[in-house]
């Protein structure tokens, strides 16, 4: 229930006084009034512009710079030529910017996704390739999720062992069988030629896409164009959209790959 407020009635005087008493409260009550907006208007400013502050950091944060390196590279490339491959690695040796010795690598646009396969390239990569031979202790390790190789390779006779851990393997590419080659009942001779620079390929899970390593920028010239030719030979021509080289910090160099 609100306030009561009394009031004389019949006395001209006192409802007069009454009057003007009421009056000058609610004088007093709007200037008490107009002292609090501001300051509650003075408030809302001083919060409104630090969110546009915050989000000009976010758009900044996404713009990405490359380096100055980078963009000297970045001009000695003609985007709208398509090079040849010894074009291609001759350029990638000039536009070399960085101290550390880079990977060179294809990337591959293809018809589809599902497509792989191996091949014995004629040089070597320069990447250490694990390969290792199941054994007591190879098994072991796999049932404790310890997977330190990038090929496994087994004799034929391990091979009921190995089943139970398909589930393990088969989704990492690493579960030894016939096709692959990594069934052999000279499983050592399986090891020499993985370690001297088979590769296993294939696309992209969702995206039919081929991205490999071929070697090392300090290499010579014509071992990287003979790696990236029996490379580009395993994948098959006519299942390439598109093909581009690049070192680990360089722009890439589209290619023209012809049958």
């Amino acid at each position: 229930m609100g306030k009561i407020r009394t009031r004389v009635l019949g006395n001209e005087e006192v409802e007069e006084k009454q009057k003007k008493e009421q009056k000058e409260k609610a004088a007093q009550k709007k200037i008490a009034k107009k002292k609090v907006e501001p300051e509650a208007v003075e408030k809302t400013v001083v919060k409104e512009p630090s969110k546009p502050v915050k989000s000009a950091k976010k758009a900044v944060a996404k713009v990405k710079s490359r380096g100055k390196r980078y963009e000297e590279a970045n001009k000695l490339v003609d985007k709208a030529k398509t090079y040849s491959l010894k074009e291609a690695v001759a350029l990638l040796k000039k536009i070399k910017s960085s101290k550390i010795d880079e990977s060179v690598e294809l990337h591959f646009v293809v018809l589809e996704t599902g497509l792989k396969g191996e091949v014995d390239l004629p040089y070597t990569t320069g990447k250490i390739v694990k390969v290792a031979v199941v054994d007591d202790k190879i098994l072991a390790d796999i049932e404790k999720g310890k997977l330190d190789f990038d090929i496994l390779v087994t004799h034929p006779s391990f091979m009921p062992r190995l089943a139970k851990f398909a589930k393990v393997l088969g989704p990492k590419g690493l579960m030894p069988n016939p096709k692959a080659g990594t069934i052999s009942p000279n499983p050592e001779e399986i090891v020499k030629k993985f370690s001297k620079g088979m590769l296993k390929w294939k696309t992209e899970p969702k995206a039919p896409l081929i991205h490999q390593m071929i070697g090392k920028i300090s290499f010579e010239e014509k071992n990287l164009v003979a790696n990236a030719e029996k490379f580009i030979e395993s994948v098959a021509i006519k299942n390439i959209q598109k093909a581009y080289l690049k070192s680990t910090m360089s722009p890439s160099i589209k290619l023209r790959i012809q049958e």
